[in-house]
């Protein structure tokens, strides 16, 4: 599985990567969504199309550069993240309904949660690649002096299989557990308030506030440290997912940003067209347990990335047509 990183054949990729991430976030902070105010349907859907059709743009750089494996690597990548990631906003949207987070204040808490993933992913990312590269038995084997085997299993991606295969299981019998979730009593929320005094009530899109002279936390700096411990759990599924794809850094860090800067717009949808996304969590079930077999046979049987991006759009189409045919009773949705 050893591969030439782009970031070393073309560090023009990096550059481009870099300033067009940059100048999205200034635009979308500075300009765009300057003052908090409420995602309409026509908003959100233009942003998804903007950030969908920039991850499109730099997919097409990586075919150009690259060739055509890494641009199959990258769309399988970035579907798998996208995918995933709906799960995590229907977390997202319990967590705003628990707090009773004001519309208009929503963009700023996804956008510094977002942020935090930022940051967040290019640990995970850099740092898997880097234990997976030291963890091949064959490789541990020729340290210790002794004869390897015919056919070269990682470990790491081998317990990275199991667990994905188990995820899926679990995923696709999980039931509204999430529903009852005290999120007060979450990690996030206890470190807010271990580190500050909160206020009970909500000043605008304040994080801080004055209260009798005193400085306090608002309740809105505890949605997002719950937003972004609840993105840490989710990446605990989506990273070793996608290094069933590749094991190139960069693009399972492109790919997976990319896919991130666009959830802001997909939460507004989400949240209005929520029965479109009923069946969606048997769609992610099966993706993760295709991706944990995938990955425990990589060692005995490859398959190609162009295959996995076929059964991963198509698993995601049949889980939207099945949610519209099908659609959940009212009060009953996800």
């Amino acid at each position: 599985m050893n591969q030439h990183p782009i970031f070393s054949e073309h560090p023009g990729l990096v550059i481009v990567f870099a300033v067009a991430v940059l100048i999205m976030l200034l635009l979308d902070l500075g300009i765009f969504n300057k003052k908090s105010h409420v995602v309409t349907n026509k908003e959100a859907i233009t942003w998804s199309l903007v950030w969908i059709s920039l991850a499109m743009i730099f997919s097409g750089l990586v075919y150009h550069f690259a060739g055509a494996a890494k641009f199959y690597e990258f769309q399988s990548a970035y579907w798998i993240e996208k995918a995933l990631s709906v799960d995590n906003l229907f977390v997202f949207i319990l967590v705003f309904k628990f707090f009773d987070v004001q519309n208009e204040n929503k963009h700023k808490v996804l956008f510094w949660g977002i942020i935090g993933a930022l940051v967040l992913r290019a640990i995970f990312i850099f740092s898997g690649a880097f234990l997976i590269e030291l963890t091949y038995l064959n490789k541990l084997l020729g340290l210790a002096g002794l004869e390897g085997f015919k056919y070269d299993i990682n470990l790491i991606m081998t317990a990275f299989g199991l667990f994905l295969v188990y995820a899926g299981v679990k995923s696709w019998s999980s039931g509204d557990d999430d529903d009852d979730e005290d999120y007060n009593n979450t990690r996030g929320a206890r470190l807010i308030r271990k580190f500050f005094n909160v206020s009970d009530k909500y000043d605008g899109d304040k994080f801080f506030t004055i209260e009798n002279g005193k400085k306090l936390a608002t309740p809105l700096l505890v949605v997002v440290a719950v937003i972004e411990f609840t993105d840490l759990l989710f990446a605990v599924d989506s990273i070793p997912a996608i290094f069933a794809i590749s094991n190139d850094p960069f693009i399972l860090y492109t790919s997976n940003i990319f896919a991130i800067l666009g959830l802001r717009a997909l939460f507004f949808l989400l949240d209005n067209f929520i029965h479109l996304f009923s069946k969606l969590q048997y769609g992610l079930a099966i993706i993760l347990s295709f991706i944990g077999i995938k990955m425990i046979i990589s060692p005995f049987y490859h398959i190609e990335s162009i295959y996995s991006l076929l059964v991963i759009g198509g698993v995601l189409v049949i889980s939207v047509i099945a949610s519209i045919l099908m659609p959940e009773p009212k009060g009953e949705e996800a």
